[in-house]
């Protein structure tokens, strides 16, 4: 089966931000006011950077890429969450950027969800609300 150029783009996407983006979670300043702000210093950090780099892999495993997804969705939802109420869309003056990074990767991640839903094992597909399906 030959696998949409759009498909690859948005997976690629997704794991190139969020891959580039570990070196600062473990390592800058930024990361570290961040996750003190929301009260999850240290361990917040170091566990979203660790799944972060799981949802990476996972969208290039054809069995996992809807897992991955998901996994990608939830780590955006709560970023753009903590972005929305706590962080302000612009933290520490960088223009939004990291805001603007989780939006890419939210939408690239949902849309290699939905290209990738008939991979799900039949056991979970009862859970998926029928437009899903």
């Amino acid at each position: 089966m030959k696998t949409p150029i759009l498909f690859w783009t948005a997976r690629l996407v997704a794991a190139i931000i969020m891959v580039q983006t570990l070196y600062f979670k473990f390592t800058a300043p930024e990361s570290v006011f961040i996750f003190s702000t929301v009260g999850m210093e240290p361990w917040g950090r170091w566990l979203v950077g660790f799944l972060e780099l799981v949802a990476s892999v996972m969208l290039f495993i054809p069995a996992t890429i809807w897992l991955g997804s998901i996994l990608a969705i939830g780590l955006m939802a709560g970023a753009l969450g903590m972005h929305l109420t706590l962080l302000g869309i612009e933290v520490q003056g960088d223009g939004g950027q990291l805001f603007i990074y989780a939006l890419v990767v939210l939408i690239c991640t949902l849309y290699s969800f939905w290209k990738s839903r008939q991979a799900i094992p039949a056991g979970l597909q009862k859970f998926l609300p029928s437009f899903l399906k």
